[in-house]
């Protein structure tokens, strides 16, 4: 599965508008040095370490977050139709966690999170073509993307953080805490987690599905603008079975 250069380029053409139209003063400042201090990793990151899983190729995670935002702004469309009170958070509160949910994906300032895995075995026979960088710290993606927001100085409100640690819903155990509780004071003052969530998950399904069907296309529409100049070239990736070990030769040589 690949997205190609030009496709990686607008794909963060893409991503970048979206910063600077939906957010202003500091808070944009503050954005775009992030952004544009971690766009030669951010840029090529995966979105998951295992094929099967969603999107991990070259450039997956950019492709991710663009269609969480897409389809959060859908689903919040929807809930309004449906009668549900959105008095409780903000349009912009829901596309800064949309944009933010996996931010600690990318890794920290100076480590990449995703690493290609040498093991031939394990990318042929489980699809596992990335690991987890044994050089950074032990943290979850949620804690990981609050540290980065908050090592660029960028503020964020209660609705935007308990989104963000909880985007992953009941399949992580640590979130019972908040989505699990029978008292009505304890309950989610709103329903932004849910829907972020339900986006989350819906953008995941259709990326599987997508590979599932062994074909990949960017987050549409794409930015007709011509692509950047690369500081260094996308490495090439397809599946698991066939070009990872490409992928790795790429960036790291010949292993013995």
């Amino acid at each position: 599965m690949n997205l190609t250069e030009q496709q990686i380029a607008e794909n963060w053409e893409q991503l970048t508008g979206k910063i600077s139209t939906t957010f202003s003063g500091d808070r944009l400042e503050n954005l775009t040095n992030l952004y544009d201090t971690l766009k030669d990793r951010m840029m090529f990151a995966p979105a998951s370490g295992i094929e099967h899983f969603h999107n991990c190729f070259i450039g997956g995670y950019v492709d991710h977050v663009l269609r969480v935002m897409k389809c959060s702004a859908t689903l919040y469309k929807t809930w309004k139709d449906m009668g549900a009170d959105m008095s409780g958070y903000t349009i912009e509160e829901l596309a800064f966690s949309a944009l933010n949910h996996d931010l600690g994906k990318v890794g920290d300032v100076e480590n990449d999170y995703y690493v290609p895995n040498p093991s031939e075995w394990h990318r042929k026979n489980q699809g596992k073509v990335y690991n987890v960088n044994p050089d950074i710290q032990n943290m979850t993606v949620p804690h990981r993307s609050l540290w980065l927001l908050q090592e660029f100085g960028i503020k964020y409100t209660q609705n935007e953080m308990i989104a963000i640690m909880t985007h992953d819903g009941l399949y992580d155990d640590g979130n019972a805490a908040y989505l699990k509780t029978w008292d009505k004071d304890r309950k989610l003052r709103n329903h932004m987690p849910l829907l972020l969530h339900q986006a989350d998950h819906m953008a995941s399904m259709i990326e599987f599905e997508m590979w599932n069907r062994g074909g990949v296309k960017a987050s549409a529409p794409l930015v007709k603008n011509s692509a950047p100049t690369f500081k260094k070239k996308a490495p090439k990736i397809s599946t698991a079975n066939d070009n990872a070990q490409d992928l790795f030769k790429d960036l790291f040589g010949d292993v013995k």
